[in-house]
């Protein structure tokens, strides 16, 4: 299943300002499952890119973003 959704951010909005905003509008489930904000990063099973480059080979939850990025949000999958 995937869900796209587009959100208007401030000019110099970060990943960390799009997971909280997301945070708010999903509430529990969201902060349970994905995204805590205190711990200003994703949970274990969860990845996140911007165009394509994992969060983590950027600044991480501080990246900033510029018009028109791609933001992926994803559950890692395994198998056995």
């Amino acid at each position: 299943m995937s869900l796209l959704l587009e959100f208007e951010l401030n000019e110099d909005a970060s990943l960390f300002d799009l997971l909280n905003k997301l945070a708010g509008i999903q509430c529990e489930a969201f902060r349970k499952e994905v995204y805590e904000p205190v711990l200003k990063d994703v949970k274990n099973g969860f990845v996140v890119t911007v165009n394509g480059v994992l969060m983590g080979q950027l600044r991480g939850i501080d990246t900033k973003f510029s018009e028109s990025d791609n933001v992926i949000l994803m559950t890692l999958m395994s198998g056995g």
